[in-house]
């Protein structure tokens, strides 16, 4: 049988679920993209079962299903995607949003009607702060630069979009998730990439230290003990329906669909 073609995203968040899937060649091949572009990757074929923000469970073509019981959650903050800017938020009439994940733009837009109560112009960007905050009152990133970027220092604000939205839902929130095609993941497929998700947060210190270094090693072992959950259990499967169903009703997805799982 052909190796498995995965398509990981390539931010620290994803590693614990990964761990060690780079040596089951006998199942897998792996390659490490921004989200957008696992999820685009997925939407062609040229992968077979990617690490997909969960808006994109509603883009294919075909209907997907999901990987049971693991992907990338947040319940309060989540550290790696927020809100940055110079102004309050009340007052922010231009956003600059990062191109490379499109829940996250999906959330914000749902955040600033349902929470903020305003209507700001979004406008997408490559995630570099200095522009970003050049041309636009906001910025939204997500991922390591949102991670690392010192904002105090900076001298802006930050809003924690994970936590805005537990604070509103007062549930969690689903990131992102391995998605594939029906018939894709055999049964011992599906049992390695659990094991990998059970060693990678088991060995989660040892993950920070190699991906950020030694000056980050701190902050990034923090990150993933703390503000990342790799498991998809009922509740943040709540959370994704409370998702989509906000998303709906402010035109991010035309119409939930129900979630399916392998």
């Amino acid at each position: 049988m052909p190796a498995i073609r995965l398509g990981a995203v390539a931010y620290l968040n994803a590693r614990p679920l990964v761990h060690g899937l780079d040596r089951r060649t006998d199942l897998f091949t792996l390659q490490f993209d921004p989200p957008s572009r696992c999820a685009s990757l997925l939407h062609e074929s040229a992968i077979d079962v990617g690490m997909i923000p969960s808006i994109e469970f509603h883009r294919g073509s075909s209907p997907y299903l999901i990987v049971g019981g693991m992907g990338i959650i947040s319940e309060g903050p989540v550290a790696s995607v927020a809100l940055f800017s110079a102004k309050p938020v009340d007052e922010l009439r231009t956003i600059a949003v990062d191109t490379s994940s499109r829940t996250s733009t999906g959330l914000l837009r749902v955040l600033c009607r349902e929470r903020f109560s305003i209507a700001p112009e979004f406008v997408p960007m490559p995630p570099a702060f200095g522009p970003m905050l050049d041309q636009c009152d906001g910025a939204l990133v997500i991922g390591d630069p949102a991670l690392y970027l010192d904002h105090r220092a900076a001298g802006l604000n930050k809003i924690d979009l994970g936590d805005e939205w537990t604070a509103m839902t007062g549930l969690p929130f689903v990131w992102a998730f391995w998605a594939g095609r029906p018939g894709v993941l055999s049964g011992t497929a599906l049992r390695a990439l659990a094991t990998a998700r059970d060693a990678g947060v088991a060995d989660s210190d040892a993950i920070a230290d190699a991906y950020c270094g030694s000056e980050r090693s701190e902050l990034c072992r923090g990150y993933l003990r703390d503000n990342i959950k790799y498991v998809l259990d009922d509740r943040a499967a709540e959370g994704l329906r409370r998702y989509y169903e906000l998303a709906a009703r402010h035109g991010v997805i035309e119409s939930p669909r129900p979630l399916a799982f392998y």
